[in-house]
């Protein structure tokens, strides 16, 4: 017998570790194709559109306070089915098993009763010349409970008339649609932000290689101008004033640099990653696409597809729904219980031992010091504040849009005005700098040319993409990419 336990235990441990290899075997790709990154080559070809999409997918699989929301969701369903099992019967095993020592003790009076008969008999029997036949008794003493006693019992409970199971079930329900949509607008903040986080990123990026550009001129400028100094051509003011603006321009690239170390980190933080990993660069396209909607349009896009007023229409239906489970508190609820199992001073089973009881239970608040009441109103009131969000939240909404749509259209036009101010800035360099070469004018004009080139081409970098981040600002308040599908596929 124990040979044949020991087989039986190998076998069972073999089994289990040929299952564990076939599932690991089975996980293995999944898992590679999960956490797997995109390769930087392929990363390299990208646009920024593509490149953004790409920050957005990884963000949307990573971000701790996405993955919160996800709590919540799973959280909300596992109170859902909370609420639905109390549809179905509940059983239960209760046992009890007592030792009392002391207590009440019951005494019948049967001596008062019986001695005096028996004495008058054995008196009579006594007088016939016969012996006493009757003895006297003592009252009879018992302890009010047990000694010993044990009480095993399987409960079952099914609810037959209970309104507040469906009010409940239905408050659940419209919690969890409340959650999910939240979980759904935070997905599109995410998006909002990861879009003008990275853009914002690049742009920082760009206005440095326009310093650094700028760097190398002034450089290059600085070396011309002591070269004309040291053959007595200018003045020395001159040198100071070339060495001025390298210094300056210095300066400016130390601040940028700081400012994109920050931007790169608040980028990397939506990631969920180390917050100095490197970002890739995108090379400089027009991702923007040009807006002619109506603002009416627009505005109705986007009261139909923002997460938050799906959000707060569920809410208002969980209140409802919490109004009526506060109103159900009134009403009484009926319930069938059947009780079954064995009693006694030992644990025995058979007939004269078991027993079974079938009842129907009725349950009816008649008085509570107004406290259902109470609960009604609280409910009702939460309604209204639902109602007032959500008009307030419609109104808010509306106002973005418009924002949104001016400032994009504002910046699009601007942009056009940028290109040509920069392409002026660009030739009047090259002539000045020809001129300065021949000596024909001052340092002074050469280095304002230089200093309204860089200002044209740092503010046109800064229209370009703020008019991608204007467009990305007006996607998210008019809940346009729609992000639903991706949601529904688990990929986060």
């Amino acid at each position: 017998m124990k040979a044949c336990s020991t087989i039986l235990g190998r076998l069972i441990a073999l089994l289990i570790s040929a299952i564990s290899a076939i599932g690991v075997a089975f996980a293995a790709p999944l898992l590679n194709e999960v956490q797997q990154p995109v390769p930087t080559q392929e990363l390299q070809q990208l646009s920024v559109s593509e490149l953004i999409e790409h920050y957005v997918k990884v963000g949307l699989s990573s971000n701790l306070t996405l993955q919160d929301a996800n709590l919540e969701v799973e959280r909300s369903q596992a109170a859902l089915d909370a609420a639905r099992a109390k549809f179905f019967p509940e059983a239960s095993l209760i046992a009890r098993y007592t030792r009392a020592e002391g207590g009440r003790e019951i005494a019948l009076p049967l001596a008062a009763a019986f001695n005096p008969v028996y004495s008058t008999l054995n008196e009579l029997l006594v007088a016939s010349g016969q012996g006493p036949r009757f003895g006297l008794i003592e009252d009879p003493r018992f302890l009010l409970q047990r000694e010993r006693e044990q009480d095993t019992r399987i409960t079952v409970r099914q609810a037959l008339f209970a309104p507040a199971i469906p009010a409940a079930v239905r408050a659940r329900k419209a919690a969890l649609a409340a959650n999910d949509f939240a979980r759904l607008a935070l997905t599109q903040r995410l998006r909002r932000d990861i879009t003008v986080g990275y853009l914002n990123w690049l742009q920082a990026e760009r206005a440095t290689r326009i310093l650094v550009a700028s760097q190398s001129l002034l450089d290059e400028n600085l070396r011309i101008t002591q070269s004309l100094f040291d053959n007595g051509v200018i003045t020395r003011d001159q040198v100071l004033r070339a060495k001025a603006e390298a210094l300056s321009l210095t300066q400016q690239r130390i601040e940028l640099d700081g400012n994109t170390q920050q931007l790169r980190a608040y980028v990397n933080f939506l990631l969920n990653r180390s917050l100095d990993t490197p970002l890739q660069i995108a090379e400089m396209q027009d991702d923007w696409r040009r807006v002619d909607q109506d603002l009416d349009v627009l505005r109705e896009a986007a009261l139909a597809q923002r997460a938050e007023v799906a959000e707060l229409r569920s809410a208002s239906t969980a209140a409802k729904a919490q109004s009526d489970l506060a109103r159900s508190a009134r009403w009484p609820s009926l319930a069938l219980a059947l009780d079954g199992g064995t009693q006694g001073e030992a644990y025995e089973f058979g007939r004269g031992r078991n027993f079974a009881t079938l009842s129907l239970l009725l349950s009816w608040t008649l008085f509570d010091g107004g406290g259902r009441r109470a609960d009604e109103r609280a409910a009702r009131l939460a309604e209204r504040q639902f109602e007032l969000r959500n008009d307030a939240l419609r109104q808010s909404i509306k106002l973005e849009v418009q924002q949104a749509l001016d400032a994009l259209l504002a910046s699009q036009a601007a942009i056009q005005t940028a290109f040509v101010r920069q392409q002026a800035a660009q030739e009047g360099f090259k002539i000045a700098a020809r001129k300065r070469d021949a000596g024909v004018i001052s340092q002074v004009e050469f280095l304002d040319a230089r200093t309204a080139l860089t200002t044209a081409e740092m503010e046109f970098n800064r229209l370009h993409f703020a008019v991608m981040s204007k467009q990305a600002e007006l996607d998210y308040v008019t809940g346009t990419p729609d992000i639903t599908g991706f949601l529904n596929t688990g990929n986060f």
